[in-house]
């Protein structure tokens, strides 16, 4: 047992050795293109991650069909176009502005000019309900003192 256990340490080298890792396409160029498409895509499970950083299985299988794709000769709006029409919108990273999408790209806006016309009229009205102190002259006599004091110290 002792032999054996000295025999797989010895071994442990052997097996522990990584190789650097390959481009899944043989060329390289079509690699750097595909990653450049991936980036613009958006992985279908993970939803807030680009496709080319995404490690789930459906991206890995999205990038293979990207990949297949370029092999084939397709452009890169060529790919885009066939997995819009294959997934719908929802798989660019960027949506399209359009009628239905008009919401996701400027309901933020909206949203913030409402907060903020909502923040003015109840500053205003809050001026309007409280009214302004106003000092006797031995209150303000009283706190120029105190902060004649407090400069002192």
């Amino acid at each position: 047992m002792k032999k054996l256990l000295i025999l797989m340490f010895c071994l442990l080298p052997v097996f522990a050795h990584a190789g650097e890792a390959q481009d899944m396409a043989k060329d390289p160029v079509l690699e750097k293109r595909m990653i450049g498409l991936a980036e613009k895509l958006r992985c279908l499970v993970c939803q807030n991650e680009s496709l080319a950083s995404s490690h789930a299985d459906l991206a890995e299988d999205l990038r293979r069909e990207v990949r297949e794709l370029m092999q084939k000769g397709m452009s890169d709006q060529e790919i885009m176009d066939y997995l819009v029409a294959r997934y719908g919108d929802f798989v660019l990273y960027q949506p399209p502005v359009k009628s239905y999408t008009m919401l996701l790209w400027f309901g933020p806006f909206a949203l913030l000019f409402v907060a903020g016309l909502g923040l003015v009229m109840q500053l205003r009205k809050r001026r309007e309900t409280v009214p302004e102190a106003n000092l006797t002259p031995e209150a303000h006599q009283r706190a120029a003192a105190l902060l004649n004091e407090e400069e002192k110290s």
